[in-house]
């Protein structure tokens, strides 16, 4: 959950961990561009998932994917994919005294393994934030701000998206939520803003220009802002200035789809030139003005405003749009749904054929979810992700996971989050679904099926609050049945040709992938599925 009213919690200190072992047997193979990266960068496929050793900001350019949170993925014209995201890390590493270590932190990878550490892009909070706030303060017949706007600390900066506009053209929409209320107690929670970052070359940092201001939150109550800041159903903003995402659609248009929590999502068309809102805006309250600020296109539940849903991450694939999005708080349930429609402002339906944007309700698929494979101690807060492809017809999905709360006895182990770079594979009927393993560059080599002969773990992902999903046995049997645990007794076919495995005449979706939760980790096949009412997702592995 992440809202204006909220300040990022202290992490605790770090305790000791258990190392991996390598599997020299592993075969790998690189996504996009062949070329090698001239800069030495973590292990990626031996890298210790619990890395509270080298958290501290001194080791930084050891990290890799460790204290990733709400990434943003962009593939760039230099062959190498670079991820920008919000301001997090176990301990407040990233902090330093009065966040002077700067925002939106950048790394980069050419294999989506090995990342490198760059460091920020933004430092300290954009002067015209104090300016917009103020003005609008003024028309809002309020005195100016008596924000510290010296005191970094106070801010949070979140969730930024980073999008390739064309060739020497990248631009980062990026989020400074304020601290405080509007008017004293009794009142909601200060505004936030989206703003605007540019630059013509992402491999150096320091070009990233800043462009000012895109958009704040609107209310459809006029200047009524006397709601208490706890009173989380009757929310004073309609549409809270959180979580953009930029979609450029197959007619070359712009759109901004944005919010959090507050009543659901609006889309923005955007003008491509400036990267800027289209129409004027207006005051961002009255009746009058709120179709400037975009339409509703998603909402999880009409009538209460705490809607339990965020993160939206729209993309285009073969017709449809496809809205991607987080569920319930980030520390532990924080779960991933998807809905897709054939025009960018809705409607919107889930695999079920519910209108989320007419109707709202809960949507499905579950792409991910808390789980646990085994003993292993398996992964919370799965969401908030980035869905991008390599150009050459490869999907991949990217969030925050975090360990599970008071892991080997650390209180503060859900605060050690890992970036969880993911392959998605599309159904026959055009659904994306996640794999279970994290992507290793597992080369894919035909899958046989005498390989898939023998005992496999199968996770049933289905929605249970602040609960991981475990992992129960199943083994094939030569004679095509199910011969125990799960599914025993069913019949299944294997479809070498299209990697489809079919139980009980429902079907896995296969792929290579490396088994992190063994050691040495090693090279398996995995499987993601969907039952026939769409509702529960499948994992699997080979063990």
């Amino acid at each position: 959950m992440k809202t204006n009213s909220m300040v990022w919690i202290s992490f605790l200190a770090a305790i000791a961990f258990a190392g991996c072992k390598e599997d020299d047997n592993i075969e790998y193979e690189n996504p996009g561009s062949k070329v090698q990266t001239d800069v030495t960068v973590t292990d990626g496929q031996n890298m210790a998932d619990d890395y509270t050793p080298i958290a501290d900001w001194g080791n930084r350019f050891r990290w890799n994917l460790a204290n990733v949170h709400d990434p943003s993925v962009v593939r760039a014209d230099d062959g190498y994919y670079y991820m920008y995201q919000t301001d997090a890390s176990y301990g407040n590493a990233h902090a330093g005294e009065g966040q002077s270590r700067g925002h939106f932190y950048c790394r980069r990878s050419k294999d989506l393994i090995n990342w490198e550490f760059m460091g920020p892009t933004l430092h300290g909070v954009p002067t015209w934030v104090k300016s917009k706030l103020n003005e609008i303060r003024k028309d809002m017949g309020l005195a100016p701000s008596s924000i510290d706007f010296h005191n970094q600390t106070q801010f949070g900066f979140w969730a930024p998206c980073v999008r390739r506009i064309r060739r020497d053209l990248y631009r980062m929409y990026y989020v400074v939520t304020l601290p405080g209320t509007i008017n004293g107690t009794g009142t909601w929670s200060e505004r936030c803003f989206i703003g605007l970052m540019e630059t013509s070359n992402p491999a150096d940092i320091d070009t990233w220009t800043d462009k000012g201001y895109v958009i704040t939150n609107y209310s459809d109550r006029g200047l009524d802002f006397k709601v208490n800041a706890t009173d989380y159903a009757r929310c004073y903003f309609k549409y809270n200035a959180i979580d953009p995402s930029l979609l450029i659609n197959e007619k070359g248009e712009h759109w901004l789809v944005y919010g959090s929590w507050h009543s659901g999502f609006a889309a923005l068309q955007l003008d491509p030139v400036t990267g800027k809102p289209l129409h004027a805006l207006g005051n961002p309250w009255g009746a009058e003005n709120e179709t400037a600020y975009g339409k509703l296109i998603y909402t999880r539940k009409f009538g209460d405003r705490w809607q339990a849903s965020e993160a939206p991450e729209v993309v285009w694939h073969e017709g449809y749009y496809y809205l991607f999005m987080a569920y319930d708080e980030l520390s532990v349930a924080y779960n991933t749904r998807v809905v897709r429609s054939r025009n960018i402002e809705g409607p919107y339906y889930d695999i079920t054929g519910r209108d989320v944007t007419n109707r709202g309700g809960d949507a499905y698929p579950i792409l991910t979810h808390p789980y646990r494979f085994g003993s292993d101690h398996g992964w919370v807060g799965i969401s908030h992700c980035a869905v991008f492809n390599d150009d050459k017809g490869n999907w991949y999905y990217a969030s925050q996971q975090r360990f599970p709360e008071n892991y080997k006895g650390n209180a503060g182990s859900n605060a050690l989050m890992v970036g969880g770079v993911r392959a998605i594979v599309w159904t026959s009927d055009g659904w994306p679904l996640v794999l279970p393993e994290r992507y290793a560059g597992i080369a894919q080599k035909t899958i046989s099926e005498s390989e898939l002969l023998g005992d496999w773990q199968h996770i049933n992902l289905v929605y249970n609050y602040k609960r991981q999903d475990a992992s129960v046995s199943m083994t094939l049997a030569a004679n095509h049945t199910v011969k125990s645990g799960w599914k025993t007794g069913k019949a299944w076919r294997f479809d070498a040709s299209k990697n489809v495995l079919t139980i009980d005449n429902e079907q896995f979706y296969l792929r290579r992938e490396l088994d992190w939760e063994a050691n040495p980790r090693k090279a398996t096949i995995v499987y993601v599925g969907l039952s026939s009412n769409g509702k529960t997702t499948y994992w699997g592995k080979k063990v």
